[in-house]
């Protein structure tokens, strides 16, 4: 598994909608830490939880 994201990219999690759209603010092998506008800082293992990123 290849992770295609960096810092700065704006993600939403498919699953969890609600949580709004996330800014990546660190990626640690497979722990991507995410500061979601509704949820706040989310660390989230990428190899159980899709991210998918997104476009401004």
């Amino acid at each position: 598994m290849i992770l295609d994201f960096e810092p700065g990219d704006k993600v939403i999690n498919p699953k969890n909608r609600d949580w709004g759209i996330g800014q990546v603010q660190s990626i640690i092998k497979y722990k991507v830490t995410v500061n979601f506008e509704n949820a706040g800082k989310k660390v989230v293992n990428a190899e159980n939880i899709e991210l998918r990123k997104i476009n401004d």
